[in-house]
Protein backbone atom coordinates (compact mmCIF):
# COMPACT_ATOMS: atom_id res chain seq x y z
CA UNK A 1 0.00 0.00 0.00
CA UNK A 2 0.93 3.31 -0.57
CA UNK A 3 0.69 6.88 0.64
CA UNK A 4 1.37 10.13 -0.65
CA UNK A 5 1.19 13.39 1.55
CA UNK A 6 1.61 16.66 0.15
CA UNK A 7 2.64 20.09 2.10
CA UNK A 8 3.54 23.53 0.21
CA UNK A 9 6.37 23.48 3.02
CA UNK A 10 9.63 22.20 2.36
CA UNK A 11 9.67 19.63 4.56
CA UNK A 12 12.78 20.51 6.78
CA UNK A 13 10.75 21.43 10.35
CA UNK A 14 7.22 20.40 9.45
CA UNK A 15 6.94 17.91 12.79
CA UNK A 16 3.36 17.59 11.95
CA UNK A 17 3.87 16.05 8.58
CA UNK A 18 6.44 13.53 9.33
CA UNK A 19 4.31 12.40 12.43
CA UNK A 20 2.04 11.77 9.81
CA UNK A 21 4.56 9.99 7.83
CA UNK A 22 5.54 7.99 10.92
CA UNK A 23 2.03 7.13 11.57
CA UNK A 24 1.19 5.54 8.09
CA UNK A 25 4.63 3.97 8.37
CA UNK A 26 3.52 2.02 10.92
CA UNK A 27 0.36 1.31 9.68
CA UNK A 28 2.11 -0.28 7.23
CA UNK A 29 1.99 1.62 4.50
CA UNK A 30 5.01 3.00 1.58
CA UNK A 31 4.94 6.94 2.30
CA UNK A 32 6.30 9.85 0.72
CA UNK A 33 6.13 13.22 1.13
CA UNK A 34 5.60 15.99 -1.82
CA UNK A 35 6.89 19.37 -0.42
CA UNK A 36 8.55 22.61 -2.51
CA UNK A 37 11.80 23.15 -2.48
CA UNK A 38 12.74 26.27 -1.01
CA UNK A 39 16.42 26.87 -0.91
CA UNK A 40 19.40 24.71 0.31
CA UNK A 41 17.36 23.76 3.23
CA UNK A 42 18.26 19.99 5.04
CA UNK A 43 16.06 17.27 4.12
CA UNK A 44 14.93 15.91 7.64
CA UNK A 45 13.25 12.07 7.75
CA UNK A 46 12.61 9.44 9.09
CA UNK A 47 13.79 5.98 7.95
CA UNK A 48 11.98 4.48 5.26
CA UNK A 49 10.17 7.75 4.39
CA UNK A 50 10.80 9.19 0.97
CA UNK A 51 10.56 12.46 -0.12
CA UNK A 52 10.29 14.90 -3.40
CA UNK A 53 10.45 18.82 -3.48
CA UNK A 54 9.40 20.04 -5.98
CA UNK A 55 11.00 22.89 -7.79
CA UNK A 56 8.88 25.39 -9.27
CA UNK A 57 10.28 29.38 -10.48
CA UNK A 58 8.81 31.39 -8.14
CA UNK A 59 9.75 31.46 -4.59
CA UNK A 60 6.40 33.80 -3.14
CA UNK A 61 3.19 35.27 -4.38
CA UNK A 62 0.02 33.91 -6.53
CA UNK A 63 2.19 32.00 -9.64
CA UNK A 64 4.30 30.26 -6.80
CA UNK A 65 1.03 28.79 -5.78
CA UNK A 66 -0.89 28.24 -9.31
CA UNK A 67 2.37 26.56 -10.62
CA UNK A 68 3.05 24.69 -7.24
CA UNK A 69 -0.78 23.30 -7.65
CA UNK A 70 -0.45 21.99 -11.26
CA UNK A 71 3.11 20.41 -10.28
CA UNK A 72 1.90 18.45 -7.68
CA UNK A 73 -1.32 17.40 -9.26
CA UNK A 74 0.59 16.54 -12.33
CA UNK A 75 3.03 14.59 -9.70
CA UNK A 76 0.67 12.66 -7.89
CA UNK A 77 -1.42 11.12 -10.65
CA UNK A 78 1.54 10.02 -12.20
CA UNK A 79 2.88 8.22 -9.38
CA UNK A 80 -0.75 7.30 -7.92
CA UNK A 81 -1.45 6.25 -4.43
CA UNK A 82 -3.82 4.16 -2.18
CA UNK A 83 -4.39 7.15 0.46
CA UNK A 84 -3.58 10.95 -0.01
CA UNK A 85 -3.14 13.15 2.46
CA UNK A 86 -3.66 16.66 2.18
CA UNK A 87 -1.86 19.76 4.45
CA UNK A 88 -3.86 22.64 4.39
CA UNK A 89 -5.86 24.24 1.58
CA UNK A 90 -2.44 24.65 -0.45
CA UNK A 91 -2.60 21.30 -1.69
CA UNK A 92 -6.16 20.26 -0.94
CA UNK A 93 -7.30 21.06 -4.93
CA UNK A 94 -5.02 18.87 -6.80
CA UNK A 95 -4.92 15.77 -3.83
CA UNK A 96 -8.99 15.89 -4.87
CA UNK A 97 -8.34 15.90 -7.86
CA UNK A 98 -6.12 12.90 -7.43
CA UNK A 99 -8.69 11.52 -5.14
CA UNK A 100 -11.69 11.07 -7.48
CA UNK A 101 -9.63 10.20 -10.58
CA UNK A 102 -7.98 7.80 -8.95
CA UNK A 103 -10.88 6.36 -6.71
CA UNK A 104 -9.30 6.49 -3.85
CA UNK A 105 -9.64 8.02 -0.54
CA UNK A 106 -8.68 11.77 0.50
CA UNK A 107 -7.75 12.88 4.26
CA UNK A 108 -7.41 16.23 5.19
CA UNK A 109 -5.46 18.14 7.68
CA UNK A 110 -6.16 22.13 8.57
CA UNK A 111 -2.75 23.09 10.06
CA UNK A 112 -4.78 26.34 11.10
CA UNK A 113 -7.60 28.25 10.21
CA UNK A 114 -6.76 28.65 6.63
CA UNK A 115 -9.08 31.98 5.59
CA UNK A 116 -8.57 33.32 8.96
CA UNK A 117 -4.88 34.26 8.39
CA UNK A 118 -3.19 37.20 9.74
CA UNK A 119 -3.66 40.12 6.63
CA UNK A 120 -5.79 37.51 4.56
CA UNK A 121 -9.36 38.96 5.01
CA UNK A 122 -8.47 42.22 3.97
CA UNK A 123 -6.65 41.49 0.64
CA UNK A 124 -9.79 41.04 -1.01
CA UNK A 125 -9.50 39.29 -4.55
CA UNK A 126 -6.95 36.61 -2.57
CA UNK A 127 -9.30 36.26 0.25
CA UNK A 128 -11.93 35.77 -2.35
CA UNK A 129 -10.07 32.88 -4.18
CA UNK A 130 -9.20 31.32 -1.24
CA UNK A 131 -12.43 31.35 0.69
CA UNK A 132 -14.38 30.52 -2.65
CA UNK A 133 -11.65 27.09 -3.27
CA UNK A 134 -12.72 26.38 0.86
CA UNK A 135 -16.48 26.37 -0.06
CA UNK A 136 -16.03 24.46 -2.84
CA UNK A 137 -14.23 21.61 -1.35
CA UNK A 138 -14.50 21.43 2.41
CA UNK A 139 -18.62 20.38 2.54
CA UNK A 140 -18.66 16.77 2.40
CA UNK A 141 -15.42 16.00 4.03
CA UNK A 142 -15.40 13.04 5.40
CA UNK A 143 -12.15 12.10 6.62
CA UNK A 144 -10.67 15.52 8.00
CA UNK A 145 -8.68 16.76 11.52
CA UNK A 146 -7.26 19.57 12.94
CA UNK A 147 -5.36 21.27 15.79
CA UNK A 148 -7.42 22.77 18.55
CA UNK A 149 -11.36 22.20 19.59
CA UNK A 150 -12.23 25.82 18.12
CA UNK A 151 -10.65 25.47 15.08
CA UNK A 152 -12.80 22.19 14.63
CA UNK A 153 -16.05 24.47 15.73
CA UNK A 154 -15.54 27.28 13.28
CA UNK A 155 -15.58 24.73 10.42
CA UNK A 156 -18.24 22.79 11.79
CA UNK A 157 -20.24 25.94 11.69
CA UNK A 158 -19.15 26.88 8.21
CA UNK A 159 -19.14 23.73 6.40
CA UNK A 160 -20.93 20.88 8.55
CA UNK A 161 -18.09 18.90 8.63
CA UNK A 162 -16.41 17.36 12.07
CA UNK A 163 -12.75 16.93 12.28
CA UNK A 164 -10.86 14.94 14.33
CA UNK A 165 -8.91 17.18 17.01
CA UNK A 166 -4.93 15.77 16.89
CA UNK A 167 -3.38 18.62 19.02
CA UNK A 168 0.64 19.20 17.98
CA UNK A 169 1.66 17.29 20.92
CA UNK A 170 5.68 16.97 21.15
CA UNK A 171 7.53 13.49 21.05
CA UNK A 172 9.01 12.47 24.21
CA UNK A 173 12.30 14.16 25.08
CA UNK A 174 13.44 10.84 26.64
CA UNK A 175 17.49 10.51 25.57
CA UNK A 176 18.04 14.31 24.53
CA UNK A 177 20.56 15.93 26.67
CA UNK A 178 19.97 19.13 27.34
CA UNK A 179 22.36 21.82 25.66
CA UNK A 180 25.00 23.47 28.12
CA UNK A 181 24.37 26.68 29.63
CA UNK A 182 27.91 28.25 29.30
CA UNK A 183 28.42 27.48 25.84
CA UNK A 184 25.73 29.96 25.27
CA UNK A 185 27.30 32.21 27.49
CA UNK A 186 24.83 31.68 29.96
CA UNK A 187 25.53 32.26 33.88
CA UNK A 188 23.20 29.71 36.45
CA UNK A 189 21.91 32.84 38.10
CA UNK A 190 20.60 34.21 34.67
CA UNK A 191 17.21 33.31 33.81
CA UNK A 192 17.21 32.00 30.35
CA UNK A 193 13.87 32.23 28.05
CA UNK A 194 12.87 30.57 25.33
CA UNK A 195 11.22 31.63 22.24
CA UNK A 196 11.13 29.14 19.17
CA UNK A 197 9.78 29.90 15.86
CA UNK A 198 10.18 28.60 12.34
CA UNK A 199 7.44 31.68 12.13
CA UNK A 200 8.41 34.60 13.44
CA UNK A 201 6.50 36.88 12.30
CA UNK A 202 4.20 40.25 12.74
CA UNK A 203 1.67 39.32 15.62
CA UNK A 204 3.89 36.96 17.26
CA UNK A 205 4.66 39.16 20.28
CA UNK A 206 8.33 39.60 19.50
CA UNK A 207 8.84 43.21 19.23
CA UNK A 208 7.21 43.87 22.84
CA UNK A 209 9.72 40.79 24.58
CA UNK A 210 12.37 42.81 22.70
CA UNK A 211 11.38 46.30 24.39
CA UNK A 212 10.60 43.29 27.68
CA UNK A 213 14.38 42.55 27.98
CA UNK A 214 15.19 46.28 27.70
CA UNK A 215 13.44 46.59 30.92
CA UNK A 216 14.80 43.42 32.78
CA UNK A 217 18.59 42.80 34.01
CA UNK A 218 19.51 39.25 34.88
CA UNK A 219 17.25 38.06 32.21
CA UNK A 220 18.42 36.26 28.83
CA UNK A 221 16.56 35.97 25.90
CA UNK A 222 17.67 32.52 23.34
CA UNK A 223 15.82 32.97 19.71
CA UNK A 224 15.39 29.70 18.32
CA UNK A 225 14.25 29.90 14.53
CA UNK A 226 13.27 32.29 11.42
CA UNK A 227 10.55 34.45 10.16
CA UNK A 228 9.90 37.29 8.53
CA UNK A 229 10.40 39.96 11.19
CA UNK A 230 13.74 38.32 12.31
CA UNK A 231 15.91 40.50 9.99
CA UNK A 232 14.09 43.62 12.08
CA UNK A 233 14.47 41.92 15.49
CA UNK A 234 18.22 41.70 14.90
CA UNK A 235 18.50 45.23 13.92
CA UNK A 236 16.43 46.01 16.69
CA UNK A 237 18.69 44.27 19.17
CA UNK A 238 21.86 45.76 17.94
CA UNK A 239 20.14 49.15 17.58
CA UNK A 240 19.34 48.30 21.51
CA UNK A 241 22.66 46.89 22.19
CA UNK A 242 21.45 43.76 23.96
CA UNK A 243 23.69 41.51 22.30
CA UNK A 244 25.00 40.21 25.19
CA UNK A 245 20.91 39.60 26.47
CA UNK A 246 20.04 38.40 23.43
CA UNK A 247 20.89 34.80 21.57
CA UNK A 248 20.04 33.94 17.96
CA UNK A 249 20.16 30.04 16.85
CA UNK A 250 18.86 29.31 13.33
CA UNK A 251 15.92 27.01 12.67
CA UNK A 252 17.43 23.42 12.74
CA UNK A 253 16.40 19.58 13.88
CA UNK A 254 13.94 19.14 16.03
CA UNK A 255 15.62 17.26 18.59
CA UNK A 256 18.77 19.83 18.34
CA UNK A 257 15.97 22.72 18.77
CA UNK A 258 14.78 20.71 22.09
CA UNK A 259 18.67 20.33 23.53
CA UNK A 260 18.47 23.87 23.37
CA UNK A 261 15.22 24.70 24.83
CA UNK A 262 15.44 22.29 27.46
CA UNK A 263 18.43 23.98 29.06
CA UNK A 264 16.04 27.40 29.47
CA UNK A 265 13.76 28.21 32.18
CA UNK A 266 10.63 29.34 30.78
CA UNK A 267 9.55 29.48 27.38
CA UNK A 268 7.25 32.75 25.13
CA UNK A 269 4.25 31.95 23.38
CA UNK A 270 3.20 35.81 22.46
CA UNK A 271 0.97 35.41 19.97
CA UNK A 272 -1.70 37.99 19.89
CA UNK A 273 -4.93 37.84 18.71
CA UNK A 274 -4.66 39.55 15.75
CA UNK A 275 -6.64 37.06 13.52
CA UNK A 276 -9.07 34.08 14.06
CA UNK A 277 -6.44 31.75 13.42
CA UNK A 278 -4.30 33.08 16.05
CA UNK A 279 -6.93 33.31 18.62
CA UNK A 280 -7.86 30.01 18.19
CA UNK A 281 -4.25 28.45 17.48
CA UNK A 282 -2.19 25.72 19.66
CA UNK A 283 1.20 26.49 18.65
CA UNK A 284 3.72 23.70 18.47
CA UNK A 285 6.18 25.19 20.29
CA UNK A 286 3.40 25.44 23.87
CA UNK A 287 3.75 21.40 23.41
CA UNK A 288 7.79 21.67 22.88
CA UNK A 289 8.33 23.85 26.12
CA UNK A 290 6.07 21.72 28.28
CA UNK A 291 7.74 18.62 26.79
CA UNK A 292 11.09 20.30 27.86
CA UNK A 293 9.56 20.74 31.07
CA UNK A 294 10.03 24.33 31.31
CA UNK A 295 7.32 26.42 32.02
CA UNK A 296 5.35 28.85 29.60
CA UNK A 297 4.83 32.58 29.43
CA UNK A 298 2.01 33.00 27.14
CA UNK A 299 -0.60 35.65 25.94
CA UNK A 300 -4.38 35.51 26.45
CA UNK A 301 -5.66 33.56 23.75
CA UNK A 302 -8.77 30.67 24.71
CA UNK A 303 -6.98 27.13 23.92
CA UNK A 304 -3.65 28.67 25.30
CA UNK A 305 -5.04 29.59 28.15
CA UNK A 306 -7.15 26.99 28.84
CA UNK A 307 -4.43 24.38 28.61
CA UNK A 308 -2.36 26.20 30.68
CA UNK A 309 -4.79 26.88 33.24
CA UNK A 310 -5.53 23.38 33.61
CA UNK A 311 -2.26 21.74 34.14
CA UNK A 312 -0.56 24.99 35.76
CA UNK A 313 2.52 24.52 34.06
CA UNK A 314 2.48 28.37 33.14
CA UNK A 315 1.64 31.69 33.45
CA UNK A 316 -1.28 33.69 31.32
CA UNK A 317 -0.49 37.57 30.62
CA UNK A 318 -3.41 40.17 30.89
CA UNK A 319 -2.05 41.32 27.79
CA UNK A 320 0.87 41.26 24.96
CA UNK A 321 2.88 44.65 25.94
CA UNK A 322 6.46 44.85 26.71
CA UNK A 323 5.54 45.78 30.89
CA UNK A 324 3.60 42.49 30.96
CA UNK A 325 6.27 40.75 29.44
CA UNK A 326 8.80 42.66 31.70
CA UNK A 327 7.04 41.71 34.70
CA UNK A 328 6.53 37.83 34.38
CA UNK A 329 10.34 37.46 33.61
CA UNK A 330 10.93 39.52 36.70
CA UNK A 331 8.67 37.22 38.64
CA UNK A 332 10.31 34.08 37.54
CA UNK A 333 14.04 35.65 37.83
CA UNK A 334 13.01 36.81 41.43
CA UNK A 335 11.38 33.91 42.88
CA UNK A 336 13.16 30.78 41.87
CA UNK A 337 10.74 28.30 44.33
CA UNK A 338 7.75 29.13 42.58
CA UNK A 339 9.85 28.62 38.98
CA UNK A 340 10.64 25.32 40.64
CA UNK A 341 7.07 24.56 41.07
CA UNK A 342 5.99 25.67 37.66
CA UNK A 343 8.97 23.36 36.41
CA UNK A 344 7.41 20.58 38.49
CA UNK A 345 3.97 21.20 36.99
CA UNK A 346 5.14 21.10 33.57
CA UNK A 347 7.16 17.82 33.99
CA UNK A 348 3.63 16.47 34.95
CA UNK A 349 1.74 17.82 31.80
CA UNK A 350 4.39 16.35 29.69
CA UNK A 351 3.45 13.11 30.82
CA UNK A 352 -0.32 13.74 29.75
CA UNK A 353 0.55 15.94 26.57
CA UNK A 354 2.29 13.30 25.20
CA UNK A 355 2.49 12.52 21.07
CA UNK A 356 2.22 8.82 22.04
CA UNK A 357 -1.25 9.79 23.85
CA UNK A 358 -2.33 12.15 21.27
CA UNK A 359 -2.14 10.51 17.88
CA UNK A 360 -4.22 7.64 19.06
CA UNK A 361 -7.16 9.98 17.60
CA UNK A 362 -5.29 10.15 14.49
CA UNK A 363 -4.65 6.24 14.49
CA UNK A 364 -8.20 5.77 14.82
CA UNK A 365 -9.02 8.04 11.63
CA UNK A 366 -6.44 6.24 9.43
CA UNK A 367 -8.06 2.70 10.24
CA UNK A 368 -11.35 3.93 9.68
CA UNK A 369 -10.36 5.36 6.02
CA UNK A 370 -8.70 2.00 5.47
CA UNK A 371 -11.86 -0.20 6.40
CA UNK A 372 -14.41 1.53 5.00
CA UNK A 373 -11.75 1.47 1.99
CA UNK A 374 -11.83 -2.72 2.12
CA UNK A 375 -15.98 -2.47 2.40
CA UNK A 376 -16.02 -0.36 -0.87
CA UNK A 377 -13.29 -1.88 -2.65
Amino acid sequence: MRAVIAVISDLSTDMRVQKHAEILKEMGYSVKLVGRHCGRTPLLLQDGIKAIRIRIPFRKGPLMYLFFNAALLVHLLIRRADLYLSNDLDTLLPSRIASLLCGKPLVYDAHEYFTGQYGLPERRVKYSIWKGLEKRLLPGMKNMMTVSNSIAELYNREYGVSPVVVRNAALSTEGIMPARRDELGVNDSDLLVVLQGSGINPGRGASELIEAICLTEGVKLMIIGGGDMIDEIRMEVRKRNLQQKVIFLPRMPWKEMMRYTMCGDAGLSLDTDTCLNQRYSLPNKLFDYIAAGIPVIASPLPEVSALIGRYGCGMVLNNVSPWAVADSLAKLRDDRHYLTELKAKAKVAAEDLSWEKEKRAEQELFRSVIEKKNIDG
